[in-house]
């Protein structure tokens, strides 16, 4: 159990908790209702890597900006998009948080601070920076989080926005969860350095590698970052080691890594280990996580039944959202 004045209580695990298992139902329910032939879509699943936007949205404020990529449904849930809306959008129908016409990889919801979708490797990065940069010289106080993967940390992008957010210590946390695959390229056949944190040195930031399948440790340094990009101290490179599951996109077999790999990864599957941790070291009576899940499970029926019960939108929605136009 962890001790300290550094340390979670019940509530806040409780609430990481939540986070993870509305993500990993979430997951479960898109692949099926794919499967079952009710949506047609590209889809990225997030399996097994729900612990790292669940405990950095502990740190953040309704208001704190988000850019994420494709593989970000974990990253959307996290930071509060509504169910309903965000199933809406993934499922092309006008009552999404796009109105339908972005799609799964092009999510967007201000009022919860998701900001952008990419569908780009590596292309949040800038965004976020100015995103920051904007922040800083309104004096809002947000912070601004990016997420990207170990191989977006190979081009340019990454350099040119680590390089800025230190020279002007923009409020931004660089947040790379190294999965260990680039699509199927394991990490050590694209990546020279040990660790995609060990760069922040040469742009004279903080860089910090953590484990991103452990709740406690992942609050801890999400708490250390946002803080500091908070208190007006720059930028910090966050690399959260994880895995993923599901292979690089719904339909691909992982056939490209080692078995015993995969087998490694699912025996320490984040979310039910959570979940016994909560019950051994915290007390957390099983019952209550039940209620909890159940509870999800409840309202992912709504969400979903509320996407497919939804119309597409008009076709004059093809010319909305794209020039300027005068509203009445």
């Amino acid at each position: 159990m962890v001790t300290g004045s550094n340390a979670p209580d019940v509530a806040t695990l409780m609430r990481i908790y939540r986070r993870m298992s509305s993500i990993k139902q979430n997951d479960e329910r898109m692949r099926a209702t794919i499967r079952a032939g009710k949506l047609a879509i590209i889809y990225y699943s997030p399996r097994g890597q729900e612990v790292i936007p669940s405990a950095i949205a502990e740190h953040l404020n309704d208001d704190d900006y988000l850019v994420t990529i494709y593989r970000g449904i974990h990253d959307q849930i996290a930071k509060g998009v509504p169910l309903k809306s965000l199933w809406a959008e993934y499922a092309g129908k006008v009552t999404g948080t796009c109105k339908g016409k972005g799609g799964p990889m092009h999510i967007t919801h201000p009022e919860t601070g998701v900001m952008v979708t990419t569908g780009v490797v590596g292309s949040g990065m800038p965004i976020a920076t100015g995103l920051a940069l904007a922040s800083q010289m309104s004096g809002d106080g947000r912070v601004t989080i990016t997420n990207f993967g170990d191989g977006a940390s190979n081009i340019g992008a990454f350099h040119e926005s680590l390089n800025l957010a230190s020279i002007w210590k923009l409020p931004v946390v660089f947040v790379c969860q190294n999965n260990g695959y680039a699509e199927h390229t394991h990490y050590s056949e694209g990546t020279a350095v040990e660790n995609i944190a060990d760069r922040a040195a040469s742009y004279n930031m903080p860089g910090v590698t953590v484990d991103g399948n452990d709740p406690v440790a992942m609050w801890k340094a999400a708490q250390e970052a946002v803080a500091r990009a908070r208190a007006g101290e720059g930028p910090t490179l966050l690399e959260c080691k994880t895995f993923r599951f599901m292979g690089h996109l719904l339909g691909d077999d992982s056939h490209y890594i080692p078995k015993e790999e995969m087998a490694a990864a699912l025996e320490k599957d984040p979310v039910p280990l959570f979940r016994q941790k909560l019950i051994d070291d915290w007390q957390v009576p099983a019952a209550d996580l039940d209620k909890l899940d159940a509870d999800i499970a409840t309202e992912i029926d709504e969400a979903v039944q509320f996407a497919l019960d939804s119309a597409y939108p008009d076709l004059v929605e093809n010319k909305r959202d794209i020039l300027a136009e005068e509203m009445a």
